[in-house]
């Protein structure tokens, strides 16, 4: 999940950024990703941005914003520069009294609804290195248990990182990423070799990652319809019209009795969206108003 906020240590070496290019690269990353970047924050985009600087042998921030919006290598290079600027902070299991709600509250009504189909979809939107639709996935299959067989299980995860995103494909993570988990939870869903934890074949082939931008609403909707959607702790980088936009595309690839989990730090609080939060401690759960809430 990105983390716009945070600081890194400038080198002296590092190209100055004046106030003219903090606004034009803002409204790049703005413009491309829906991340704003506050006048008082331009010190972080410096000193993420110096160091690329550097490796690419330019001398100026001028010259940068040349090289990110017309040259032969922009689209990489915005890759490049959204991995500089963007920490993925994130871990299996984080923020769990809120997935015992969805494991406990949401999952079992929408498994009841759904007997007839057999069929659940699952979305984890900026799900970063891909912890979050993993943990997803165990939560789904100890609910189901031997029932798993004869469901559907589709789970989605999305980032705007290519970097991010290949560790997700790959499975496997470092003890930090498993530093919220339960040892039984460990021994049970990963196999550990050297450094690594890989996840189970079984739960890695419940997840499937593609590389989305949250601002590509037509690019959202060849995903279809999903039952939950998760975004947690990614929409307080947003201003209000980039966090109604998302939450109301968020709506359109909900089924009508879906759900929506967002981060414990954000709200929908002031926003025009078809969605009433449910009244469930710890939830930090909406649903469409037009369906009834669960209880």
């Amino acid at each position: 999940m990105p983390d716009a906020i945070s600081t890194t240590v400038q080198s002296v070496k590092d190209p100055v950024m004046s106030a003219a290019q903090f606004d034009r690269l803002r409204k790049i990353i703005y413009d491309r990703s829906g991340i704003h970047y506050p006048d008082n924050k331009k010190y972080v985009l410096e000193s993420r941005l110096g160091r690329r600087l550097v490796e690419l042998d330019i001398e100026d921030y001028d010259q940068y914003v040349s090289f990110l919006t017309i040259g032969p290598y922009k689209d990489d290079e915005f890759q490049e520069m959204f991995n500089k600027i963007t920490i993925n902070e994130t871990s299996f299991f984080r923020n769990e009294p809120q997935l015992d709600v969805f494991e406990r509250t949401i999952l079992p009504k929408l498994i009841e609804s759904r007997s007839a189909v057999k069929r659940l979809r699952f979305w984890s939107a900026a799900c970063s290195s891909g912890e979050e639709p993993f943990t997803l996935a165990m939560q789904i299959h100890r609910s189901l248990g031997i029932r798993l067989q004869d469901w559907k299980i589709e789970i989605l995860g999305t980032d705007i990182s290519e970097k991010a995103l290949e560790v997700a494909t790959s499975g496997k993570y470092t003890d930090y990423s498993l530093r919220t988990t339960n040892q039984l939870i460990k021994q049970r869903y990963f196999s550990q070799q050297g450094l690594y934890f890989t996840i189970d074949p079984v739960i890695r082939s419940m997840v499937h990652f593609e590389l989305l931008n949250l601002k590509d609403r037509l690019g959202a909707k060849r995903f279809g319809k999903f039952d939950v959607i998760f975004c947690r702790n990614v929409m307080i980088y947003f201003d209000d019209a980039m966090r109604g936009q998302v939450v109301n595309m968020f709506a359109d690839q909900l089924a009508d009795d879906g759900s929506l989990f967002i981060g414990h730090s954000e709200t929908l609080r002031g926003l025009d969206t078809p969605f009433a939060q449910i009244p469930v401690p710890q939830a930090f759960c909406y649903q469409k108003v037009a369906s009834k809430p669960v209880m």
